[in-house]
């Protein structure tokens, strides 16, 4: 079984990945503390109990019993969790639309003193023209009204003017809130490599241009027994050697390639303009790559951890679907997975 903890999953990845009892933990854990059965409130109390987020779980303990909602949810942005920056992002969005629909209003009332103005001008003009015996007293009197009106105007058009810059300043951190909380959703916290969420995008981007997904290849890679390496080593090893992992996998693709970390124990590799054959190649020198420099940080330096993997390699041309594709290359590394003696396998070949 998958090991959760190496990884921010969203609530229902977690929740398959997590063992049965993590899961009853984590439940009893929020009824005790009154808080709602939301899925973003799971993934926040899986990140702090499975996940041994100590701080996280810190700041939980600080809110007392029957926690607000809006302060989970500050935590969770705090923490950068998938559900949390999602939620975020709807507000954000939100938000720029009330702020849009304001400045609209506020452009609708200027235009109003202008047309206010322009039909005083108006009226005093014939006023003016029509009248060649009116006394200065009236033509004062309603050049007084001219100008009281074109001081209105004036007036209204530097608050809108303010109050345009100020809005145009807060629409700007809204915009970089919502790039970061979209960049927050599709990255792996603890590797930095694009998540599975970023990977689903990229497959379905990949099937909707016109030319099609012909010459791809998605390469599925498996960590062999990574849950019982963390459980034997700890949480902390487990992440730092996927972070080692990641590093050695950027080194590994092209300008034009794509790595993601798809699972707690799994990482995906889409690679262009390749055949079966190019593509076993390429599958074969990332497990030689990892075999022959990576090794697992153990606390008993007696006895250090080797790592192998598995990978499996499914064609875009053999695929008529996104899905359909990353089911071929699963189907392949599991396949890997069961025969140790060939740790690289093809979907269909």
């Amino acid at each position: 079984m998958q090991n959760a903890s190496a990884n921010a999953l969203v609530p229902r990845e977690a929740a398959r990945s997590a063992p049965m009892a993590d899961i009853l933990r984590i439940a009893q854990h929020m009824a005790r503390l009154n808080v709602a059965a939301l899925p973003r409130n799971y993934e926040l109390f899986h990140e702090a109990i499975v996940g041994l987020n100590a701080g996280l779980a810190q700041d939980i303990a600080a809110l007392g019993s029957q926690p607000q909602q809006a302060m989970l949810d500050e935590l969770g942005l705090k923490y950068r969790l998938v559900g949390h920056c999602g939620l975020a992002g709807e507000i954000s969005r939100s938000e720029a639309s009330r702020m849009l629909r304001d400045v609209a209003e506020r452009l609708a009332e200027g235009l109003r003193h202008k047309n206010a103005f322009a039909r005083a001008c108006s009226t005093i003009l014939k006023s003016v023209s029509g009248h060649d015996d009116q006394s200065l007293a009236a033509f004062i009197g309603e050049v007084d009204y001219l100008s009281a009106s074109l001081t209105a105007v004036l007036s209204a058009e530097m608050d809108i003017g303010a109050r345009l810059e100020e809005d145009i300043k807060a629409l700007e951190v809204l915009e970089r809130g919502i790039s970061a909380m979209q960049s927050a959703t599709t990255a792996d916290k603890i590797t930095g490599l694009a998540n599975r969420i970023a990977l689903n995008r990229v497959i379905s981007d990949l099937y909707e241009r016109e030319e099609g997904a012909a010459g791809n290849a998605l390469i599925m890679v498996g960590i062999d027994n990574f849950a019982e390496l963390t459980d034997r080593y700890g949480t902390q090893a487990g992440n730092k050697l996927l972070k080692k992992l990641a590093g050695l996998f950027r080194k590994s693709i092209k300008k034009n390639d794509f790595v993601a970390r798809a699972e707690a124990d799994e990482f995906a590799f889409l690679f262009s303009n390749v055949g079966m054959q190019d593509a076993m190649a390429i599958a074969e020198r990332l497990r030689a790559s990892v075999e022959d420099n990576l090794i697992f940080a153990t606390s008993d330096k007696v006895n250090p951890g080797s790592l192998t993997i598995s990978v499996g390699v499914a064609l875009s041309a053999d695929a008529a679907t996104p899905g359909q594709l990353q089911a071929n290359a699963r189907v392949a590394l599991f396949a890997a997975q069961s025969n140790r003696r060939q740790p690289v396998q093809a979907f269909g070949h």
